[in-house]
């Protein structure tokens, strides 16, 4: 999920995330659309997120989720959309922060720009290799 990528000769297709329903067509997200709260899967890619998550793994994404101090969120920023940790700053701000010390935090104003909390992880043919990240 990470919008830079150093290296590398694979192509990176970003793929394009929005709400479906009434609200979207006015601008607004959300709606009566699927997407409002249904938990949907993504791949990771990149990695500023290792050794946690690797490239390749599928996350889901739970829309409706409780995002806390320390929780795998989905956030979007400045148009582009992160995949990192978040975490409360030594001010009390708030931070997407990622796990690969090379990556830098962002800083966030608010949770508002959290769109999902990430609630497992599986490596694709690999029924075993899953983790639950919520109760």
């Amino acid at each position: 999920m990470d919008a830079h990528r150093s290296g590398g000769s694979k192509r990176i297709f970003p793929i394009r995330i929005e709400a479906l329903g009434p609200a979207a067509a006015d601008g607004q997200e959300g709606g009566d659309g699927c997407s409002s709260g249904e938990s949907f899967a993504l791949m990771v890619l990149g990695d500023s997120m290792l050794p946690e998550f690797a490239e390749g793994e599928i996350i889901v994404i739970e829309p409706d989720g409780l995002a806390t101090d320390g929780s795998f969120v989905l956030a979007r920023c400045d148009d582009d959309w992160v995949f990192r940790q978040l975490a409360r700053g030594p001010t009390g701000n708030w931070l997407l922060r990622p796990l690969n010390p090379a990556w830098p935090e962002i800083p966030i104003a608010d949770l508002s720009a959290v769109r999902g909390v990430i609630i497992q992880k599986a490596r694709p043919g690999r029924r075993r290799a899953s983790k639950r990240y919520v109760a």
